[in-house]
């Protein structure tokens, strides 16, 4: 399938607001992909597909997850808007004929992210905060760093990420904060970094 066949049952699968995050992603991993040398039309891909799944009801993702073997974490279970970056993954290969783990990876992770993460994940799990519809505090120095250090605009996106969900009074996937410790371990860095 074409990107533009993909885009066009997309189209159809998502509402107006979320194809058009759908196609903002896009541009944005589009841009970082040229930028650190990640395969173009891989991030393209992926990035079209990660919330594929976004429109489901809860019954139906549940329902999807069984049917397709899916396991779910209790986490999950109790935060279904996190379930539909396991189940997208799936959907991009069932539905739209991705076959690539690379895409099916940065599509399944794209929520909850998780150390050691592909070039091409990161860049998805970036772009899905800062695309130009983003327009909450901070994301402005997202925008600004993630074309100097990708690892060090990871983090920041990590960071948001969780205050938000502490905001929210939701539940914290665990990968979240696995993912956010990997990065600061890799850099060396104790947690007060981002206050320089």
């Amino acid at each position: 399938m074409t990107i533009d066949q993909m885009r066009e049952k997309l189209k159809i699968a998502l509402t107006e607001k979320r194809y058009n995050h759908s196609i903002g992603v896009m541009q944005t991993a589009v841009e970082l992909a040229h930028h650190y040398g990640a395969d173009v039309h891989k991030t393209a891909v992926a990035a079209l597909l990660h919330d594929c799944a976004k429109n489901y009801s809860t019954a139906e993702m549940f329902e999807l997850c069984e049917r397709f073997n899916i396991k779910i974490d209790e986490t999950s279970k109790a935060s279904p808007g996190l379930i539909h970056g396991f189940l997208g993954a799936v959907i991009a290969s069932k539905y739209y004929g991705v076959d690539d783990p690379e895409i099916y990876d940065a599509i399944y992770y794209h929520t909850v992210g998780k150390p050691d993460m592909s070039l091409i994940t990161k860049i998805i799990y970036i772009a899905d905060g800062i695309e130009p519809g983003r327009t909450y505090d901070g994301v402005e120095r997202i925008r600004d760093i993630v074309f100097e250090d990708i690892d060090k605009a990871l983090i920041l996106q990590i960071d948001y990420t969780i205050h938000s969900v502490i905001n929210r009074g939701a539940l914290l996937h665990t990968n979240t904060i696995d993912t956010r410790n990997f990065y600061l371990k890799q850099r060396g860095q104790a947690s007060a970094w981002a206050t320089t």
